[in-house]
């Protein structure tokens, strides 16, 4: 029993042993980790601190005083500019503005921020730096709206040379005036300018300008609009003076706009000259069909109305005439005298009408017809019917060329008691012939139509 005690005790004390070590093992391990991952910890804080401590004093920022322009005091300083066109966004003839989108570039020289580099290359920042440093002040003239894009940061970027140098970029969108002529609507071509201009730095402290001339205006090949061609963009640059505090240099954008018509011809040009020649309908129809003549007269009448209206509703309320004024009124007064020309030939008929029904009256009292009758013959009455005329007088009676395709006869006949009465009369009969086409309808036919080809072939030719 003693010797197996022992026994026990011996296995007990390696066991004991064995882990003591195992564990000795692992604290010494996970000692090196902790110091392995606190000495990486502390080399990257240590990079990060010394970098930020050598941008600011390679940039020199607390040792200068940048509310002041660089070489303050002595000579204008030049800033370059550049714009790339991003996109032309929209153009508004009701408000005569349009929005662009753009990158606008900046370049100057400030000895302020040199620094030394062993490599010769640049330092790259986004828009926090620019608070702390000059830049210029340039804003958009006769600017209605504009933003710099913040997502998802502010869109800013600048960029310093060791030598001083200095790039300054931002993203654009602004809306500015652009003062159209409509006189030549919808046949127009507009000429719109973005300004550019320092607002508080007069020509003698800062002089901007095009930093490459005309290269220094980029645009996109896809930019496109829904009713324009973009023909061109070009650059200039010039004084420009305020009473109060100076001249300043002034850059331009400029850009020149030509309106597709094809829309035009579909939406208001095509349906005018549809109701003009359907005005012309009348003149072929019968002038005793009062209501359809007239009905015909006032629809295309109104329908003129509606599309002067919805044209003059999407444009600016301008006190001159444009080119579709004169195109859509002068239709409207086509209209206008088709439905005057039936009132003239429904007059002139009434008129007639009346004369000869005095006519009669005035033959059946003086020669003593006692009746009369009326006959309704059209161009195609056979012998008979002409048989039926016998003994009737034929002295006014319209000769077999000119007869028309539907005519009213009216026979005033002679009674033979009477015509032994009054010698050397054997009868009287009065032939009037009432065409249902006037002389006015059939001149309408030829002169309307060939004065409205004429004013088209006129209003093409000036305003194409």
């Amino acid at each position: 029993m003693p010797y197996f005690t022992k026994l026990l005790l011996v296995i007990f004390c390696l066991v004991l042993l064995v882990e003591s070590r195992k564990h000795r093992r692992r604290r010494w391990t996970s000692h090196l980790d902790v110091q392995r991952a606190s000495h990486i910890y502390k080399k990257n804080q240590d990079l990060t601190k010394a970098w930020k401590g050598n941008t600011q004093q390679l940039l020199k920022i607390d040792e200068h005083d940048f509310t002041m322009r660089p070489a303050f005091g002595g000579p204008a300083i030049p800033v370059g500019v550049d714009v790339q066109v991003e996109s032309l966004d929209s153009i508004s003839e009701v408000d005569m503005d349009f929005t662009m989108t753009l990158y606008l570039r900046h370049y100057w020289k400030d000895e302020r921020l040199s620094f030394y580099s062993t490599n010769n290359k640049s330092m790259t920042f986004d828009g926090r730096l620019v608070k702390k440093i000059w830049v210029p002040d340039v804003f958009f003239v006769h600017s209605k709206r504009s933003f710099i894009h913040d997502t998802t940061t502010d869109n800013i970027m600048l960029r310093v040379f060791p030598d001083g140098h200095v790039l300054y970029s931002m993203r654009v969108t602004v809306t500015a005036m652009c003062n159209m002529d409509f006189s030549r609507f919808p046949l127009d071509s507009q000429t719109c300018s973005l300004e550019l201009e320092s607002y508080a730095y007069t020509d003698e402290d800062l002089m901007l300008y095009w930093k490459n001339g005309n290269e220094s205006l980029k645009t996109d090949e896809k930019i496109s609009l829904s009713q324009f061609l973009i023909q061109k963009f070009h650059t200039t640059s010039r004084l420009a003076f305020y009473s109060s505090t100076g001249w300043y240099n002034r850059l331009y954008i400029n850009f020149t706009l030509r309106r597709h018509i094809f829309f035009f011809l579909l939406q208001t040009y095509f349906p005018a000259t549809l109701m003009v020649m359907l005005s012309w309908v009348s003149f072929w129809i019968d002038r005793r069909a009062v209501p359809a003549r007239v009905s015909l007269g006032i629809t295309t009448v109104l329908t003129m109305s509606t599309i002067i209206t919805g044209v003059n509703a999407s444009m600016p309320r301008v006190s001159y005439i444009k080119a579709v004024d004169i195109y859509l009124w002068v239709s409207f007064v086509f209209v206008f005298l088709s439905v005057l020309e039936y009132a003239a030939v429904n007059y002139l008929t009434t008129v007639q009408e009346r004369k000869e029904r005095k006519l009669r009256e005035k033959f059946s009292c003086s020669c003593g017809i006692p009746h009369s009758k009326t006959m309704m013959l059209d161009g195609n009455y056979s012998e008979s019917d002409a048989n039926s005329l016998a003994g009737y007088t034929r002295n006014q009676m319209v000769p077999e060329e000119e007869k028309p395709e539907k005519v009213v006869v009216h026979l005033a006949m002679s009674n033979e008691s009477n015509s032994s009465r009054k010698r050397g009369l054997r009868g009287h009969v009065g032939l009037r012939i009432i065409q249902n086409t006037h002389a006015i309808d059939k001149y309408s036919r030829i002169i309307f139509p060939g004065t409205y080809i004429v004013f088209n072939l006129i209003y093409w030719s000036v305003f194409s």
